[in-house]
């Protein structure tokens, strides 16, 4: 479940997570940031899905492509078919020459599918990264955006100079029709 509280501009939501995933360090990230966290052997390893938001991540190192690369395909493969609004977070402590050949191979391989891929460095760097990502995409934080832009056209409309004469001239035009 999710909520979203207006007053405090507060939002919570539970994701899941492979549960050999995730440690000390990323656990207290998540609570600290009030989320809750649901571990599932059902998930792919390295996965975390954020379901009311429709995406779901996948923690890669970018290491794991020079140990086997037909595995680190194979791995990210399934996550695609798994999740249509997927994103790669591709870690690397530094995104030398190296690292940018392994996310432009993926790219090559996996191009024309929905899968994302953002270089991170570390894991407090991705827990952000995903957590504003899940945020943005929630129902009920889009539908706070879609309010608050309609009330800002519409106030916006309704104290415009030039709505103002474009009033006053359709008001003269109709005095005259009649």
């Amino acid at each position: 479940a999710y909520k979203f509280n207006q007053s405090i501009n507060q939002w919570v939501t539970t994701n899941c997570c492979y549960y050999s995933w995730i440690n000390l360090h990323e656990w207290r990230q998540c609570t600290s940031s009030q989320h809750r966290v649901r571990y599932s052997e059902s998930v792919e390893d390295g996965s975390i899905i954020f379901s009311l938001s429709g995406v779901a991540f996948l923690l890669a190192d970018a290491q794991g492509f020079f140990a086997d690369r037909e595995l680190f395909f194979e791995r990210i493969k399934k996550f695609i078919t798994i999740h249509r609004n997927g994103f790669l977070l591709l870690s690397a402590a530094h995104h030398g020459p190296e690292e940018w050949n392994v996310t432009f191979k993926v790219q090559q391989r996996f191009l024309g599918s929905n899968l994302r891929i953002i270089p991170v460095h570390n894991t407090a760097e991705a827990i952000k990264l995903m957590l504003t990502i899940a945020k943005t995409t929630s129902k009920p934080y889009l539908d706070n955006i879609r309010y608050r832009m309609l009330m800002a056209k519409t106030q916006i409309v309704e104290q415009s100079s030039v709505w103002k004469m474009l009033q006053s001239q359709l008001d003269f035009s109709l005095i005259n029709i009649t």
